[in-house]
C-alpha cells in the first residue's frame, strides 16, 4: 500500500502578466486602498448625515444626501474589484479604513443643517485628492483601466462637491 505524501499539492496562483510590474501593481493598489477607505467613509458620512438631518432645509437636503450615498456605495465594489485585479486584496474592515482614510470620521453628535454641507464638501474634496494622487503611479505604469476609474471618480466629487459648496454661498 502506498503512502499518502504529507505536502501540499495545492496549485499555486498564477503569475499576474497584465503588463504592469509588481511593483507599480502594488503601489498603485496601496493608491487605490486609500481610495477605497475614503470613498467608504464618506459614504457613512452621508449615509449618517440623511438620517439625522434636521431644519428648514431637510427635505432637500435628506433627498440630496439620499442620491450621494447611493453613488458612493455603488462606487466602492469598481475600486475594490480594480483592486483586487491588480492582485492585492482589498481592505474591508473599520480598522483599516480608519488607518488608510484621509476623512474624519462623522462627529458622535449630529452638526446643524449646514455644517453637514461643510463636512460633507471637505470630504468630497478629499476624496478628490486622493484620486488625483494616484494618477501619476497609474500614468507611469500605463494603467488605463485605473486612469479611466480615477477620472470617473474626479468627476463626481468634484461635481458634488461643488454643488453643496453652493448652498453654503449666500
Amino acid at each position: 500500500m502506498a503512502r499518502k505524501s504529507t505536502t501540499s499539492t495545492a496549485p499555486s496562483a498564477p503569475r499576474i502578466n497584465i503588463g504592469i510590474s509588481e511593483k507599480d501593481r502594488g503601489a498603485i493598489a496601496g493608491g487605490l486602498s486609500r481610495l477605497l477607505a475614503d470613498t467608504y467613509t464618506l459614504y457613512l458620512t452621508t449615509h449618517n448625515f440623511h438620517w439625522n438631518v434636521t431644519g428648514p432645509m431637510f427635505n432637500t437636503l435628506h433627498t440630496m444626501f439620499m442620491g450621494q450615498y447611493t453613488e458612493l456605495w455603488t462606487a466602492v465594489d469598481p475600486i475594490a474589484e480594480r483592486i483586487r485585479s491588480l492582485g492585492h486584496p482589498a481592505p474591508g474592515s473599520y480598522a483599516q479604513f480608519g488607518a488608510l482614510s484621509s476623512i474624519k470620521d462623522a462627529p458622535a453628535t449630529p452638526p446643524k443643517a449646514l455644517e453637514m454641507v461643510k463636512i460633507l464638501v471637505e470630504g468630497h474634496e478629499a476624496v478628490a485628492r486622493t484620486a488625483r494622487s494616484i494618477f501619476p503611479l497609474a500614468d507611469r505604469a500605463g494603467d488605463e483601466p485605473t486612469a479611466d476609474l480615477l477620472t470617473q471618480r474626479l468627476t463626481v466629487h468634484e461635481q458634488t462637491a461643488w454643488m453643496l459648496r453652493s448652498l453654503l454661498e449666500e
